[in-house]
């Protein structure tokens, strides 16, 4: 099995910024996938951002493009999420997720999440 640990969320003023961290432990694939999902209160979960193994492949979500930054450290195991100029409507719990593309994310491992709170 996989665990994902994700951690740096907090409450921030708007317009700041904050880095997330997701490491992975366990029994992990070759070549995977990583990506980062949010759920707003009383919403369903959206994807965030993912990034594939080598990290040619990138997605990111309409409403962070430009201001959310995906990046993985394959060697630690480790995905990252930067997020930068944070508006009220990013606050959510933030999970970091790991499949093998990133289609099949949202039925791969996920991790606890970890509280973003953006005050306006």
């Amino acid at each position: 099995q996989v665990q994902l640990v994700e951690s740096g969320g907090g409450l921030v003023q708007a317009g700041a910024s904050l880095r997330l961290s997701c490491a992975a432990s366990g029994r992990i694939d070759s070549s995977y996938t990583m990506g980062w999902f949010r759920q707003a209160l009383g919403k369903e979960h959206d994807i965030v951002a993912a990034c594939s193994w080598s990290g040619g492949t990138t997605y990111y979500a309409n409403s962070v493009k430009g201001r959310f930054t995906i990046s993985r450290a394959n060697a630690e195991n480790t995905v990252y999420l930067q997020m930068n100029s944070l508006k009220a409507e990013d606050t959510a719990v933030y999970y970091c997720a790991m499949g093998g593309t990133i289609a099949s994310l949202t039925t791969g491992s996920w991790g606890q999440g970890t509280q973003v709170t953006v005050s306006s």
